[in-house]
């Protein structure tokens, strides 16, 4: 009898032990699951050092990367192409400025913070697979594609110039009689690099296999896709006394704002999936393992341009301190509008305060 009441403290206590144990693994998994992974490049866009170069007419085409905030393998791109560390930080600058005037009249307006706290400059929204975190994806990746392709034909990145002449010819105009016969010239951005240099930059540095994982590649070639379809025909006349005897053409993308709209439009209509099973993907690649079907049965599955999540987004109407969300109190809203803008939804049904001021405009 003695011995089994001796013995009760020991299972106690060893209970207790796995009891910790447990806890401590499962909090250690939490934190793994709820890690924003690899989106400090994004700081880049606030960098001092940078914006001051960016804005300098003469800035210096190779800023040393082991003074960013980038991964090893980022910093090793960045290393091989002198210059595209400037095209990253203004890519990452375009597509927050983008991100803020696409959502200025939506109760998620893409705020940011400009250190990051040491993570994500859009801050703990990332860590949930939300439409937002898939558009913050997607328009950052189509930014620095952009930036980079640009800078290419603007002779600021060693290894890379103007970009290949078109090869799909047939898609277009071509000089029908009586008009100025046309030619390839010029230099056109190139967007070959720019797609190359945003997957070995962006997508490398994704780790996992889970569906996050999979969120992430498919948006940031969403984001891709979209700035190559968006590419255009430019061309200059020449000829005597203003006169268009001959034209020289060249590709060149379209304003990003344009890139900014369609994956606007696109984060309207993404689609909410789930991992399906990719059956034999021995000789597929590691995009086309991915089999991502719609949570709806009703709804088709998503292509290659479209947005995805995983998690529905909060209402964004309260402060939600785990997200870092500062709610809609305080927000300009308009009163006559029935839009996304208008006080109804922006306030989300509290009430709203009418203020009428006087504004003085020259005729």
């Amino acid at each position: 009898m003695s011995k089994d009441l001796n013995m009760a403290p020991r299972c106690l206590k060893m209970i207790l032990i796995i009891f910790i144990i447990l806890q401590t693994l499962d909090f250690t998994s939490t934190r793994k699951k709820n890690k924003i992974r690899n989106v400090r490049w994004w700081n880049l866009a606030y960098s001092i050092s940078l914006r001051d170069n960016m804005l300098n007419e003469v800035a210096p085409i190779y800023i040393n990367p082991s003074l960013q905030p980038l991964t090893r393998k980022q910093r090793r791109v960045v290393t091989r192409n002198p210059g595209t560390i400037v095209a990253v930080a203004k890519g990452a600058r375009m597509a927050i400025h983008e991100c803020q005037y696409q959502f200025r009249f939506r109760r998620w307006n893409c705020p940011t913070t400009e250190d990051g706290r040491g993570g994500s400059i859009f801050g703990d929204i990332l860590k949930a697979g939300t439409r937002q975190t898939a558009f913050i994806y997607a328009i950052t990746a189509a930014g620095v594609t952009h930036s980079v392709a640009r800078a290419c034909s603007e002779g600021s990145i060693f290894t890379c110039s103007c970009g290949r002449r078109r090869l799909d010819v047939t898609s277009l105009p071509t000089s029908s009689a009586g008009a100025a016969p046309w030619e390839w010239g010029g230099c056109s951005d190139n967007i070959e690099f720019g797609q190359r240099f945003s997957r070995e930059f962006i997508d490398l540095v994704e780790k996992g296999r889970d569906l996050r994982y999979m969120m992430n590649l498919h948006n940031n070639q969403a984001g891709r896709i979209h700035v190559v379809s968006e590419q255009r025909q430019e061309c200059k006349c020449h000829g005597m006394s203003g006169s268009c005897t001959v034209k020289t053409c060249w590709m060149r993308l379209a304003p990003f704002r344009q890139t900014g709209a369609r994956l606007k439009d696109r984060f309207d209509g993404a689609s909410r999936v789930y991992q399906g099973n990719s059956g034999n993907s021995r000789h597929r690649n590691r995009l086309q393992k991915f089999n991502l079907l719609p949570v709806n049965p009703n709804h088709k599955a998503p292509d290659a341009q479209d947005l995805v999540y995983f998690e529905e987004s909060p209402s964004f109407c309260e402060e939600n301190r785990t997200l870092g969300l500062t709610g809609t109190s305080g927000r300009q809203c308009n009163a006559s509008s029935i839009g996304v803008d208008g006080c109804d939804l922006m306030c989300c049904g509290r009430g709203y305060i009418q203020e009428t001021y006087i504004a003085r405009e020259r005729c």
